[in-house]
């Protein structure tokens, strides 16, 4: 018995950090929640829509989705410049922002993205996004599925892992916001949140 419950202990662990390490990288959702978040713009619903996601698709990899799709490499090329070409723009947006400075709105109520929008957009860089097959569903499946009958612990830590990750990010962006009121240090944020969509937008394109 307590063989067992250390295995499951491990197990869990295991993929606790197993996703920590793929999910601590910077990329086009984490950039988008640490925007929001600092602006205090539907900070709550991304964060909502991104666990979500995450669980899906690590419940999709340990179920052996992940293996399927490597089996049609047309639907991640073809997410590969959908996701690129969507980065680019967000990429556009944040230097166009940049250029346009304004004091950082950061009180409640005071939202200059839309619901819909935020939505749309979060949705995008989720699911257009050829990364998050190749590891969250593939690398994380292929990993829970050699523990074999316990396989689906190391899910549930996998899971725990994007959940946490998502509340510190989305909760740390939020407490920044009043060290950012000044137009300079949300030009500057949009600047090198730009610069680094950039890079992941031609990383992705030119990928072999």
């Amino acid at each position: 018995m307590n063989n067992n419950i250390s295995s499951m202990f491990t197990t869990f662990i295991a993929g606790l950090f197993a996703m920590w390490s793929l999910i601590l990288a910077v990329g086009p959702q984490n950039a988008f929640i640490l925007r929001q978040g600092i602006k205090r713009e539907h900070i709550g619903v991304i964060l909502a829509i991104c666990i979500f996601a995450d669980c899906l698709l690590v419940a999709l990899g340990v179920a052996g989705v992940g293996a399927l799709i490597e089996k049609v490499p047309v639907v991640l090329e073809i997410l590969r410049w959908m996701g690129a070409t969507y980065l680019l723009w967000f990429a556009f947006q944040s230097f166009r922002s940049a250029m346009r400075p304004g004091a950082l709105q950061a009180e409640e109520g005071t939202s200059v993205q839309t619901l819909k929008s935020a939505v749309m957009t979060t949705l995008i860089i989720t699911f257009l996004n050829p990364g998050v097959y190749l590891d969250t569903v593939g690398l994380i499946g292929a990993l829970a599925n050699q523990h074999g009958g316990w396989r689906w612990f190391f899910a549930f830590g996998a899971m725990l892992g994007s959940i946490s990750w998502f509340l510190i990010l989305g909760i740390g962006a939020r407490s920044l916001a009043p060290l950012v009121k000044k137009p300079s240090a949300w030009q500057i944020i949009d600047i090198v949140i730009g610069i680094v969509i950039l890079i992941l937008a031609g990383s992705l394109a030119f990928r072999s």
